[in-house]
């Protein structure tokens, strides 16, 4: 889809179921196993234990997330044909080793994997992109720019002021939903006092995201889950363009 032309949202749906392409699908939900290998690595954080279980982090982890963006992958395409959609570590999906070089957490595993659908760009941490994150306690999905630089905030926040109505078009989903909530770190200090309410929980953050966060439950085990990411995402496009026009300084 043109990210130069700012569909609606019955425009966005009807484009994509018709050119959703899922067909046969691989991905049937992860198991029990990956809940319990997560919570067992968050207990046993050590490279001993983890090169003992490395083979249930493939089975049971890796190769449900491969099955899960592979499934995904032509809906994303469709949202926008530049997104990176590879079902690989490194490319869509999060790598399990920490960096723990320049952390103060010196665990040599994450808790949590993840994956991401964004564009394959240098400078990523001011690009819109989706994710989706599972730890042994819950799982979220989303849209956002979730580490943007306070330059590129502020230019969201100017895009706001030059053109009001447009930003409460893209993100008008949300009044008619319970699924997605706004996100991201907020300034203390208001600062601009004129700005109406409707607008100004956005304008104060430092980074910016919509999120729906779960507790483990049914739908995470079977294909369920990809309805919801199906559907999820859909609803997220409008501001997904939106925040490219950001990004684009348009």
């Amino acid at each position: 889809m043109d990210l130069d032309h700012h569909p609606t949202q019955e425009e966005i749906t009807e484009f994509l179921l018709k050119n959703e392409g899922l067909g046969e699908t691989t991905f049937r939900g992860f198991s029990k196993n990956t809940i319990v290998f997560l919570k067992n690595l968050s207990e046993n954080n050590n490279k001993k234990w983890f090169d003992l279980h490395k083979q249930h982090y493939q089975d049971h982890v890796l190769n449900p997330l491969k099955s899960f963006v592979n499934d995904l992958a032509e809906w994303m395409l469709c949202i926008d044909s530049d997104l990176e959609v590879r079902p690989e570590v490194g490319k869509t999906i999060s790598r399990i080793y920490r960096d723990i070089r320049f952390s103060e957490n010196k665990q040599p595993y994450k808790n949590s994997v993840w994956v991401v659908f964004k564009r394959p760009v240098t400078d990523w941490k001011d690009i819109p992109a989706f994710f989706f994150e599972l730890s042994a306690t819950g799982y979220r999905y989303g849209m956002g720019m979730y580490a943007a630089t306070p330059k590129t905030m502020e230019q969201f926040r100017m895009k706001i002021d030059n053109d009001p109505e447009a930003f409460l078009s893209s993100v008008l989903f949300l009044s008619k939903q319970n699924t997605f909530q706004v996100a991201g770190d907020k300034y203390k200090k208001i600062r601009d006092k004129s700005i109406p309410d409707e607008i100004m929980d956005w304008y104060q953050r430092k980074n910016i995201y919509l999120v729906c966060e779960n507790e483990i439950n049914d739908r995470l085990f079977n294909k369920l889950l990809m309805d919801d990411m199906l559907n999820g995402f859909g609803q997220l496009t409008p501001f997904y363009y939106y925040l490219w026009d950001v990004k684009l300084g348009r």
